[in-house]
């Protein structure tokens, strides 16, 4: 099956470069990144602290059935532009892969149709490349997918 996402990591470097065309609109795009509850569906964890704003701050959650917490992220929104551009810091907690810059660009293809360019850089090659090893790829076409799915309902 093809990946819609791309994920491209070049040889010692440290940084990936995602993309993914989606047959939705910008502002239902941008709305799958910025409102907590499209968040929580198709990315299929609680958002817990959501600030879209310059110096802002997020943090997301997935539990167990037993409330056991098995992920958490957190970070700090740089930039919010709507419709347009999202930088933000992501760490995830009691991981071993320090802080990530990402960058997410959002942009209008047709009317319909939108792309989303990120920009991720970690602090180290090592910490990139352990990041690939890991079915990142997989993981991350399986979440664009659903937000297609869900978010091309509001459509």
């Amino acid at each position: 099956m093809t990946q819609k996402t791309t994920v491209e990591a070049a040889e010692g470097q440290h940084d990936l470069f995602i993309n993914r065309e989606f047959d939705l609109p910008l502002s239902l795009l941008f709305k799958a990144y910025s409102e907590p509850a499209l968040l929580e569906q198709w990315m299929s964890t609680n958002v817990r602290k959501l600030e879209n704003k310059a110096h802002g701050s997020w943090r997301f959650e997935t539990t167990d059935p037993q409330g056991n917490i098995v992920f958490s992220a957190h970070g700090t929104i740089h930039t919010f532009l709507p419709d347009q551009k999202i930088i933000r810091t992501f760490e995830m907690d009691n991981a071993p892969f320090g802080v990530q810059l990402e960058i997410l660009e959002f942009e209008a293809v047709t009317d319909r149709t939108s792309r989303l360019r990120m920009h991720t850089v970690y602090e180290t090659v090592a910490l990139r490349d352990q990041m690939l090893k890991l079915p990142f790829r997989q993981g991350l076409n399986m979440a664009h997918n659903r937000l297609q799915e869900i978010v091309s309902q509001l459509a």
